[in-house]
């Protein structure tokens, strides 16, 4: 691992204060998105585990929809991902 990635893994810290490594994200193959795991990716990208690029292309996202899962947890927190809630919170 290079001198890089360990410190942007030590910057990186879950939606419940774990941290996180890109051994910990969701799978580049997840197809059900959780609230957990939209935050994980966001928390990955905002602490520099993974660029808004590999974001997206590791999990098939578009720019917009990662940006509205940004938005959402800064407006809502955790909850505001949730898909159930989505019409309370637009």
């Amino acid at each position: 691992m290079s001198d890089q990635q360990t410190e942007r893994t030590a910057l990186a810290f879950g939606p419940k204060g774990q941290p996180l490594r890109l051994e910990d994200l969701p799978p580049p193959s997840t197809r059900r998105w959780v609230a957990r795991r939209k935050a994980e990716v966001v928390a990955a990208v905002r602490g520099g585990l993974l660029t808004l690029e590999e974001a997206c292309r590791r999990y098939n996202l578009s720019a917009e929809e990662y940006a509205s899962w940004e938005r959402l947890i800064d407006r809502h927190g955790l909850m505001g991902l949730r898909i159930t809630r989505l019409q309370d919170f637009r």
